[in-house]
């Protein structure tokens, strides 16, 4: 019976190899990079011949003067994408759902999910366009009412809401549709029973559509919990430049200039090993509350 079993289930279990072998190869064996973060790691020495430093090098870390500003930029602007990924795309959803022409329902939600498909590398040359200073349709807009022009991109007063916003034009799309799809399983009964009620769309909203995705909402919140130090590299990477670190470098720019400019290759892994620790922490917390709060688990 195991052998037949086993035979009919082998090719499912053959298509899980190349998933299997990606992930073994990108993300299990370049943990061995790890211990370069308790070495004084000498690229021609490799690992095995580095001398050992012990923690040092977080020593280091912990000690460089703009550390704490980092570590507050990557809580801040992560936090904030937290909260705005709720908000904007739950907003969206309810707004979208009081639709009644579907072709037009349609038209818009096409529209909002095409810039989740683009890479910050194309989304960061228009944004730059849209937000330049001198000839962008953004600040010609300021300039046609009589302000003066904002520096998005290069005032530490801006970036950072730059960062959000941009954020949530290219993500409120394709977080709606979970949104949506929990809308669906909503009974159409309630709806009609309040109405009989007298009951207002406000009110319908707030008694009976706000409650029916209140499980999806704990979920998505809690299981987000787990990214409060990913404050997005390739969003931030396109987009800051050395006039706006002080609010815009986050630990992973950090990590990349330490690596693969300056070539401090240990002091790096120090820093990525220290986020790595604190995330698998939150991202514990986050299942045990989704575990607690929303009945979700993974097993």
């Amino acid at each position: 019976m195991n052998r037949t079993k086993l035979k009919l289930e082998m090719p499912l279990h053959l298509l899980l190899l190349p998933g299997l072998l990606f992930v073994i190869v990108f993300n299990y064996i370049p943990m061995l990079g790890i211990v370069m973060a308790f070495q004084k790691f000498i690229p021609a020495r490799g690992f095995f011949d580095s001398d050992w430093a012990g923690l040092d090098n977080f020593r280091y870390v912990f000690s460089m003067p703009n550390i704490g500003q980092v570590i507050w930029n990557t809580v801040f602007i992560a936090t904030m994408k937290i909260i705005a990924g709720l908000i904007v795309p739950i907003s969206i959803a309810l707004l979208l759902n009081e639709l009644i022409h579907e072709k037009f329902k349609r038209w818009v939600q096409t529209l909002i999910y095409l810039p989740h498909f683009l890479s910050w590398v194309i989304l960061g040359g228009i944004l730059l366009d849209l937000l330049s200073p001198n000839d962008g349709i953004v600040n010609q807009f300021i300039k046609g009412i009589g302000m003066e022009p904002i520096y998005f991109l290069g005032d530490n007063k801006w970036f950072p809401i730059t960062i959000i916003l941009s954020d949530q034009w290219k993500e409120m799309g394709f977080s709606t549709i979970v949104y949506l799809a929990a809308l669906t399983s909503i009974n159409p009964s309630l709806y009609e029973a309040a109405k009989l009620d007298g009951a207002n769309r406000i009110r319908q909203t707030w008694h009976i559509t706000m409650p029916g995705i209140r499980p999806i909402i704990i979920l998505m919140l809690t299981l987000s919990l787990g990214q409060a130090l990913n404050a997005g590299f390739d969003q931030i990477f396109n987009l800051y430049s050395p006039s706006v670190y002080e609010s815009g470098d986050i630990l992973d720019t950090l990590v990349y200039r330490l690596g693969l400019v300056d070539a401090q290759y240990a002091v790096a892994t120090a820093v990525g090993l220290f986020k790595s620790i604190v995330s698998f922490c939150l991202i514990s917390v986050s299942y045990w509350m989704a575990y607690r709060f929303a009945n979700y688990r993974i097993f």
